[in-house]
């Protein structure tokens, strides 16, 4: 086997728009492709960081919301790598995004904080 890097994260909403947002307005991610599926009145957004695809927002307005944060088995949580933490956690507290205070990791001793998106899935920003 010969992976070389994690390709995508999936995250499902059962608030598309107010998801969509978020990602885009909030956070800064760009939008590489749109896509209404009627079939399953579903839509799939395709989101890139610097240019690099990221993450798949799919709307299923009939999905359950998580059962424990941030301890569900399965994603625990999604990092994103930043380079100056105080900065963007100022920016998330400045958009109205409620953001953990900063905290250091016992084991690489960097900095790293926690804050949530529109249906709850447990966000971090971790400095690099």
């Amino acid at each position: 086997m010969d992976i070389t890097s994690i390709h995508h994260v999936a995250i499902l909403t059962d608030d598309y728009e107010k998801s969509k947002l978020f990602y885009t307005e909030i956070l800064g991610f760009k939008v590489i492709k749109e896509t209404f599926r009627k079939e399953r009145n579903s839509f799939k957004l395709d989101l890139s960081i610097n240019g690099v695809y990221q993450i798949e927002l799919f709307s299923f307005p009939e999905s359950k919301p998580r059962a424990s944060f941030p301890e569900q088995r399965g994603l625990r949580h999604l990092a994103f790598g930043v380079n100056h933490i105080e900065k963007a956690r100022e920016e998330l507290l400045l958009k109205s995004i409620d953001a953990e205070a900063i905290r250091i990791d016992e084991i690489t001793n960097k900095k790293f904080c926690f804050f949530k998106d529109p249906n709850d899935q447990p966000l971090e920003l971790y400095e690099i």
